[in-house]
């Protein structure tokens, strides 16, 4: 039986490993989760696996390792691990800016590397996640990957040179969504909604709005025209927002995103 190591199990952690669990991918007594919290532990062990507070002793004869941790807290780990990870095991980090290159400077240069950059919705089955990896990982490793971030949501194979702007899109692209939402809301109940019914029509019309995007080949831009009648209360609306420049604020919050991103990427 192969052997599963998740090394952190905070809420990616604890997302991907509801992920291999709850789509049948691996038994959950093939899985060992490591963390230095009771708490992640214990929530962990729930879910039927081994759990342990020492990270080296995870690894140990397991086939497939995936980071979970704090990028700040790769280096200990790395070295905790390093010395009992299989020449043969396949490492996948999330770790946002630890490039492929800062992976082999860790584990060795033939290591079998992958980068993942999902994202919070995978929370509750509706993640994205962004992937590339390096020469060393066949094809059948990476479908295993794949089909592991794919049971919570959509993953995507990309460039490693797109790992930056998947991270300023989707990984952090959900907390710009939350704030929409959250301005919907409060308008909301400016103008006489209660909280909890401004927070279900906000949420819900977001929720509608991006599955028209993903459900149809018609552009956001046209989808927007069509709401928008002649005369009519939406294209009010859309004045305020251009006025504003709203796509130029989307765009300087993103490029700031990635800019962090690809500083993180080089330190």
């Amino acid at each position: 039986m192969k052997k599963i190591a998740i090394i952190g199990a905070g809420n990616m952690g604890y997302a991907i490993l509801r992920g291999i669990t709850g789509g049948g991918i691996f038994s959950p007594s093939a899985i060992t989760v490591a963390d230095k919290s009771e708490a992640c532990r214990q929530r962990a062990a729930n879910e039927g696996v081994a759990v342990t507070s020492e990270s080296g002793e995870a690894v140990k004869d397991a086939k497939l390792i995936i980071l979970a941790v704090k990028p700040n807290m790769f280096d200990a780990v790395a070295a905790e691990i390093g010395a009992n990870i299989s020449a043969d095991a396949v490492i996948v980090s999330i770790l946002a800016g630890k490039t492929l290159k800062t992976l082999e400077s860790a584990f060795g240069e033939g290591a079998k590397l992958i980068r993942v950059m999902p994202n919070t919705p995978a929370l509750v089955g509706c993640g994205m996640s962004g992937i590339c990896l390096n020469a060393s990982v066949s094809d059948e490793e990476i479908a295993e990957v794949g089909k592991i971030f794919g049971s919570f949501g959509v993953a995507r194979i990309v460039d490693e040179d797109m790992m930056d702007t998947v991270t300023g899109i989707s990984g952090s692209g959900p907390a710009y969504a939350f704030m929409f939402i959250d301005g919907l809301m409060k308008a909301g109940v400016k103008n006489g909604m209660s909280e909890s019914d401004a927070k279900l029509f906000a949420a819900q019309t977001v929720l509608g709005a991006a599955q028209m995007v993903l459900k149809n080949d018609i552009s956001p831009e046209q989808l927007k025209i069509n709401v928008c009648s002649p005369g009519g209360t939406t294209i009010e609306a859309v004045k305020v927002f251009e006025e504003n420049d709203l796509y130029g604020i989307i765009e300087k919050a993103v490029d700031a995103c990635i800019a962090k991103s690809k500083k993180m990427s080089i330190g």
